[in-house]
């Protein structure tokens, strides 16, 4: 009976059944015991993060501020040790118990500690790196000795002299007194022509006569702002990124030279957007009420000259821009011709023989001087004052341009000028008239324009005498003809 039983079991056991049994059992096991593991492992790494964790905090700090410290570059030539004590309420102190702790300054739009490197400045060095070297140049600046005998006549003849013989550029003397008056109208000039007859080297010869470099600004076909003239805050340096521009503003506020910008290629772009806060602030009669915007806010360690993030407009510089007329620019509008004298420069002078003579230091405020005794002594005559009244009444009837009082401005500015230049009256008033009134007829109707182009020529004939306004003349037939 036992053996039976016995037998049955060991039939069990070995039956295929089991074995199955026996593998699933074995499975569980090595499954059990593989999870037991896994939960170890976890455990001893949560309590070791737990352990870590537990450290003294300001051991732990100590370290990372040290890894910091390594990776920092210290720019100035003169580098200081800095050390970072912590007490057990984790509180920063100073290195050198004898030094104060540097004081925060809170700005519009910035919270600056200015000892931090990368904040305001490495060792508090200012954001205007250009300008600040200006502020220390000029703490022991010295005038030079002006010219202050010189004529507007003399000048203009020395200056065409001067370019001739020095620097082998020749100009007519009429072109050299047009652009010597153009200066006492306004602060920007235009000059136009065919590319060659001289724009911007006009503009440099007058800088190297008055020993005062011409800056020269080749205008990029994308400007669109302010920023691009003069420069922009740059929130990842902490710096400004300054132009020449803005250099050669900033020192112009110095002193009383003369200095000349050149907008080169000025309508490559829309001046209208670039050029656009100049235009208005040129506009402004106090020369003090012209403050440029520079940067938004004011730092305490910014240059002396820029008061609350502006800078004024020297009222001793003048822009000049060279205009080309193709398919690459785009054209100037009235806004910008109201506001500028133009200068066409159509033909080369012819070459002559000069004498080799040198710079001329002549100061801004004596050439606004001479400017303003030319005016008074040559103030225009009633009998010519007469004639622009009537030609005005002639425009407004006909064509419906009227001169206005800016141009009216101008004219009283500009053609005594011209006279005390060694010009005549009447060749200034037929310059001006040809540049600021005639060149309007170009937006009118082009056939009305042309059926009425003969009567106004009789008409200035008439009221001047038989060609005596030859560039009027000439600027009316140009329109005739290009309709």
């Amino acid at each position: 009976m036992f053996d039976k039983l016995l037998q049955k079991l060991v039939d069990v056991f070995s039956s295929q059944t089991a074995i199955y049994v026996y593998i699933l059992i074995i499975l569980g096991l090595v499954f059990f015991l593989v999870i037991s593991l896994l939960k170890k492992e976890a455990q001893e790494k949560r309590e070791s993060q737990t352990l870590k964790l537990n450290e003294d905090p300001i051991e732990r700090i100590e370290n990372l501020i040290d890894k910091k410290l390594e990776n920092i570059e210290v720019a100035s030539s003169s580098k200081q040790e800095v050390k970072i004590v912590l007490d057990k309420n984790v509180t920063a102190a100073p290195a050198a118990p004898a030094a104060p702790s540097q004081p925060v300054v809170e700005h519009e739009s910035h919270v600056v500690h200015e000892a931090s490197e990368g904040e305001e400045g490495e060792d508090n060095e200012s954001r205007f790196y250009m300008l600040t070297q200006i502020d220390k140049r000029f703490e022991t600046y010295k005038a030079p000795k002006y010219d202050n005998e010189i004529t507007l006549k003399k000048l203009c003849d020395d200056f065409r002299l001067f370019s001739a013989g020095k620097l082998k550029l020749y100009y007519d003397i009429e072109d050299i007194r047009r652009f010597i008056a153009g200066l006492s109208v306004t602060k920007l000039i235009i000059l136009q022509g065919m590319s060659g007859t001289g724009k911007t080297s006009l503009a440099y010869a007058f800088g190297e006569y008055l020993n005062n470099k011409t800056v020269v600004v080749p205008i990029q076909p994308m400007w669109k702002e302010r920023t691009d003239l003069v420069g922009y805050y740059n929130e990842f340096t902490k710096k400004f990124n300054e132009t020449t521009l803005l250099y050669k503003m900033y020192e112009a506020n110095y002193n009383d030279e003369i200095y000349i910008t050149v907008l080169d290629e000025m309508n490559i772009a829309r001046i209208e957007y670039y050029f656009a806060e100049f235009l208005s602030l040129l506009e402004l009669p106090n020369p003090e009420g012209r403050n440029l915007d520079v940067v938004s806010d004011k730092w305490d360690n910014d240059p002396i000259l820029l008061k609350d993030g502006k800078l004024r407009l020297p009222i001793n510089m003048w822009f000049i821009g060279t205009a080309n007329n193709d398919d690459s620019t785009f054209a100037i509008s009235d806004k910008v011709y109201d506001r500028a004298m133009v200068l066409n420069l159509d033909k080369k002078a012819k070459k002559f023989d000069a004498p080799k003579l040198e710079p001329s230091k002549l100061s801004s405020s004596h050439l606004q001087k001479l400017f303003i005794e030319a005016q008074d002594e040559y103030s225009m005559s009633d009998r010519n004052s007469r004639r622009i009244k009537k030609l005005d009444e002639y425009m407004i009837e006909k064509f419906h341009l009227t001169f206005g009082n800016r141009i009216m401005k101008q004219i009283n500015s500009y053609v005594p000028v011209l006279v005390s230049c060694g010009g005549t009256e009447l060749q200034a008033i037929d310059d001006i008239l040809s540049r600021k009134v005639f060149r309007k007829l170009e937006s009118k109707n082009p056939v009305y324009v042309r059926q009425q182009a003969e009567g106004l020529c009789a008409y200035l004939d008439e009221l001047f005498g038989e060609d005596q306004m030859p560039l009027c003349k000439e600027a009316i037939h140009l329109i005739e003809q290009n309709v």
